[in-house]
């Protein structure tokens, strides 16, 4: 959905080979870019907070079900599971909309093809949703690291308390679960990596005074990479090809 709603804006803006802001009305310099620029950052800002709001539900899911089944039989439902998403998504929206209400500030980045929070050069009203959106990006990391770090701990001792040789259904579980360690592994190790580079430049800029537009350009880049790649990911290594290739490494 992001990248459907994005994309068109940039492929218009090098068709018409015109900035957003110039594309967009009310452009009144670069202190306010215009309307087009400012729902492009809103975009790019929800897009980037959302689906890792909804990764941590996943993890938490994850981690309940392996880790405290009785209370996930209990208390997780499949209403709660379907109010979810739309409450991330309300939630994320209503945060990315602060610089729409003046807590924070939109900024063209060269070329001129994409708009996002500013995160260096303002003022401290400017710079202070930067801070917190790192930071809250930061803490969800953070906890969807520590949610899969334990679920792939839960799957490591179920897998080992199965017997290495044994009888033939005996094996499957086991690798069922090694499947399933390795997949989240690389899951977890691909989101932290594309997730941090936007959460450093976002304290550079507001502490450091680092105001470098093409390493915010490669920051925004890493996060875009984690939503193409990742579904990728899941569909590559959950097919029973990789299965037999792990069997057979194994």
């Amino acid at each position: 959905l992001g990248k459907c709603l994005i994309s068109p804006m940039v492929l218009a803006a090098y068709a018409y080979n015109r900035s957003l802001s110039e594309l967009g009305p009310g452009s009144r310099g670069e202190d306010q870019p215009g309307v087009l620029c400012q729902l492009f950052a809103f975009l790019m800002a929800f897009f980037g907070l959302a689906p890792t709001l909804l990764l941590l539900a996943m993890a938490l899911e994850c981690w309940l079900s392996l880790g405290h089944p009785y209370f996930y039989r209990r208390h997780l439902t499949r209403r709660l599971g379907a109010a979810l998403g739309p409450a991330a998504a309300g939630l994320c929206a209503l945060f990315c909309a602060l610089p729409l209400l003046g807590f924070g500030a939109t900024m063209q980045y060269c070329p001129g093809t994409w708009c996002f929070i500013r995160m260096a050069g303002g003022g401290p009203s400017q710079l202070g949703f930067p801070v917190l959106y790192a930071s809250l990006m930061g803490l969800l990391v953070l906890a969807i690291v520590a949610c899969n770090v334990s679920s792939m701990r839960h799957l490591y001792g179920m897998a080992r308390r199965q017997p290495r040789r044994g009888a033939p259904p005996a094996a499957a579980p086991r690798m069922e679960e090694l499947d399933h360690l390795v997949l989240l592994g690389l899951m977890t190790v691909l989101f932290t990596v594309c997730s941090l580079p936007l959460i450093i430049r976002a304290y550079m800029g507001a502490f450091a005074a680092d105001f470098n537009e093409n390493a915010d350009l490669s920051a925004l880049r890493f996060l875009s990479v984690n939503s193409i790649v990742d579904p990728w990911v899941f569909i590559i290594f959950r097919t029973s090809v990789f299965r037999s290739f792990v069997r057979r490494l194994c």
